[in-house]
């Protein structure tokens, strides 16, 4: 009983040891390579090349990993393979849905793909805003990031961005910012999103769209207020005067109530879903009827949209999918491709606010 050998052929023979470490130590490779009777070098091939490693010896030392809880050493595997398996993410505006979601998709599909996240937030104010990101870029190039996605909702943002530049592959998030030789840009089209809403609300015969757009230092906001204005234009129509918020639902409610006061068109399409609860709640305090007497329109699709009263139509941004084309698109620059642009398509969510 007991004495044995684990043998694995081409590996020095290991005694097995017990599942365990002394108290107050994490396990280590050696203790991976006791457990499982093979040598360091073989745990060291399975971490880094499992593809090299026999199944069976494979199996034996990932079981050994799992019993012992083993996690490798990042700053020790960055030395041999010369990557740290992490990313920076840049980003602002996360008390808002769209810059949240995009940063925690990105830390969901950066995960998936075995990389590790770091993030930072910059203040919400222009000023000194180069200084402030290229201590950003600093921050996280000094931490041995493979590449950094900035999740950058706002123009000077992006602007800054692209002035400081580093020789790291960079992606952007920005839905309007142009590509350059080392800059991808990544964005869900909001355009098109804006040219949704208004062709759904004239296929209704709703022959006047007003748009309450968010702030106009925003790239998302004016792509949506250009998607409008087309979608108009396109379809014979007007653009009415564009009222102009700050994407909070107070603003919504204002906008509405004024709207109220001069004389309601026939649909507004609001550019985020809580300046459009806002509206529907002014609307309903003046005892106007949605959809009966004005539709309304939001974009995003934050969560609770379908219980709004009434369920708000909105466009949908596929964050999900965002996250996913980021670190796509970031692995491509990590492998040297120059930089381009790169979109995805948002979808119309059909709700009583707007039937």
């Amino acid at each position: 009983m007991g004495g044995g050998l684990n043998r694995a052929a081409g590996t020095p023979a290991v005694p097995a040891q017990e599942a365990s470490t002394p108290p107050g130590r994490r396990p280590g490779m050696m203790d991976v390579a006791r457990l499982a009777g093979v040598s360091h070098q073989t745990v060291s091939r399975v971490i880094n090349r499992p593809e090299s490693v026999r199944p069976a010896t494979l199996a034996k030392v990932r079981d050994a990993i799992n019993q012992l809880g083993y996690r490798p050493n990042m700053a020790a595997r960055a030395l041999v393979t010369d990557s740290t398996r992490m990313i920076g993410v840049v980003t602002t505006g996360s008390h808002f849905q769209g810059p949240a979601s995009t940063t925690a998709a990105i830390e969901v599909a950066a995960r998936q793909v075995g990389y590790a996240t770091l993030v930072t937030a910059l203040k919400r104010d222009e000023r000194d805003a180069e200084k402030e990101i290229r201590e950003a870029f600093d921050f996280l190039i000094a931490r041995g990031v493979d590449g950094i996605i900035a999740v950058a909702p706002q123009t000077w943002i992006a602007t800054s961005t692209e002035r400081v530049a580093r020789a790291v592959p960079l992606v952007v998030v920005a839905d309007g910012l142009a590509p350059s030789e080392r800059i991808h840009v990544v964005s869900v089209d909001q355009e098109l999103g804006a040219r949704m809403a208004v062709g759904h609300l004239l296929g209704l015969g709703r022959e006047t769209v007003a748009h309450l757009a968010g702030p106009q230092d925003w790239y998302d906001a004016l792509a949506r207020a250009r998607g409008w204005r087309i979608g108009l234009e396109d379809a014979g129509h007007e653009a009415p005067p564009m009222l102009v918020g700050d994407w909070s639902a107070e603003c919504g409610y204002e906008a509405g109530t004024e709207m109220v006061a001069r004389g309601l068109p026939e649909a507004v399409f609001c550019a985020n879903d809580l300046m459009a609860l806002g509206m529907l709640a002014a609307l309903r305090d003046q005892g106007v009827r949605v959809p009966e007497d004005i539709a309304v329109v939001g974009f995003d699709d934050t969560p609770g949209t379908a219980f709004f009263s009434p369920p708000l139509t909105t466009v949908r941004q596929p964050f999900d999918e965002l996250g996913v084309l980021c670190m796509e698109v970031l692995l491509r620059a990590i492998d040297g491709e120059a930089g381009a642009t790169h979109s995805i398509s948002p979808t119309l969510r059909v709700r009583r606010s707007s039937c």
